[in-house]
């Protein structure tokens, strides 16, 4: 583990104690367990092997074949994914910082969460009958963020704009009243990671910008569009 002191464990603190109690009071905490080691990219064997164990004890856990870790052994696993982290120079840790000190305002941001397991990207698109343009490197999401398209280009800097992550960069982002999808696409180009999944409101295939889909495959998330009335969406993604 890389040492450190004072207010810089903050951060890792707390995001230990929100991936122990998801793992932890999760209905299916093996599937809990996968979504947080692949979010943060680490393999069944590295993980195994920061913990001391064999890999096919990390693979039983998560595919359900041993019962439910106890609290010990969540807190091995949080550490090691954790450590492994930081040994990778903390952009996860330090990811989870911004989100903790972020504040948006309702206007740009109309919804933002995180699912307790990963979801197929497929289950988001239904939510808001949403048409996928071109199909994406990832097809899962471990979370969503509404953001109003002409308030957060025209208000944010790149740093604030990378915060609409949220936890984690592999989730769908959803860009309300947009007309043609030029603006939040090429906004995309100068944050990176980018997201698993891009979602354009407001507007059909018939209307879309011409090189959106181009730009999609270039940087390897899934596109879609759709019309689907707002409100009645968010209610949507809201009990995902």
């Amino acid at each position: 583990m890389n040492a450190a002191g004072g207010d810089s464990d903050a951060p890792r603190a707390e995001l230990a104690r929100r991936i122990a109690g998801e793992i932890a009071l999760s209905e299916s905490p093996g599937a809990t367990l996968r979504k947080w080691r692949t979010d943060f990219g680490v393999s069944q064997t590295d993980l195994a092997e920061s913990m001391g164990v064999s890999s096919s004890v990390v693979s039983d856990y998560e595919s359900g074949r041993r019962e439910s870790p106890g609290i010990g052994l969540v807190s091995r696993i949080v550490n090691a994914l954790l450590d492994i982290d930081e040994d990778r120079g903390g952009s996860r840790i330090r990811q989870y910082a911004r989100v903790v000190s972020a504040g948006f305002e309702s206007d740009i941001v109309r919804d933002i969460r995180e699912y307790p397991t990963a979801l197929p990207t497929s289950r988001v698109y239904d939510a808001l009958d949403a048409t996928e343009v071109v199909a994406g490197d990832r097809d899962t999401v471990n979370g969503h963020t509404v953001i109003n398209s002409i308030e957060a280009i025209t208000s944010l800097s790149s740093e604030e704009f990378y915060r609409l992550y949220g936890q984690s960069t592999d989730r769908a982002l959803v860009f309300t009243g947009v007309t043609r999808g030029e603006s939040p696409l090429v906004a995309l180009r100068v944050v990176t990671p980018t997201p698993n999944a891009v979602v354009l409101h407001g507007l059909d295939g018939n209307a879309l910008w011409d090189h959106a889909a181009d730009l999609a495959r270039v940087d390897g998330f899934s596109l879609a569009v759709s019309t689907s009335p707002l409100e009645e969406s968010l209610d949507e993604l809201r009990g995902l």
